[in-house]
């Protein structure tokens, strides 16, 4: 069974997880991780095997959607399995994403969309941004990961 694809959007959380240094690599051939949230209040599991193009994390896109997740991608970048520009990551950086996802009400492109346009307000690129997210997407998708595993439960906290 393969991920559903995630939003665009998520590109945006990973590239703010790498930038912010919250993934946490660690096993035999670096294929686990810790993936904090942006609250840093809790970190979600990531487990992933190259040769079967298998990977799992205990985020709630994973366990309740079944969707490519934001931890998943992230643990992906961090690790080299996924390319990307380092200009993107000085923009992203200290971005609390929860925060802004709520105030959207998990209205995940509207969420997106309202970073981009702060980002633009302060005079970043957001067309450079919008064009590596992409990028990263579309090099996401032509990977087409599938469970390692069950799906697993979130943590709990905020």
């Amino acid at each position: 069974m393969y991920w559903k694809e995630p939003e665009i959007s998520k590109i945006y959380e990973a590239l703010t997880a790498i930038s912010d240094g919250r993934v946490e690599i660690y096993g035999n051939g670096s294929d686990k991780a810790k993936v904090w949230s942006s609250s840093r209040n809790k970190y979600y599991d990531v487990s992933y095997n190259p040769a079967g193009k298998l990977i799992m994390s205990n985020d709630n896109s994973a366990y309740y959607t079944g969707t490519l997740s934001w931890p998943m991608v992230a643990f992906l970048m961090a690790n080299g399995k996924i390319k990307y520009n380092p200009v993107l990551l000085k923009p992203l950086k200290g971005i609390i994403w929860k925060e802004i996802n709520q105030r959207y009400k998990n209205d995940f492109p509207k969420a997106a969309d309202s970073v981009l346009e702060d980002l633009k307000s302060k005079g970043h690129d957001i067309n450079l941004i919008k064009k590596g997210a992409e990028e990263i997407y579309g090099e996401t998708l032509k990977m087409k990961l599938g469970y390692l595993g069950k799906r697993m439960p979130p943590p709990k906290g905020w």
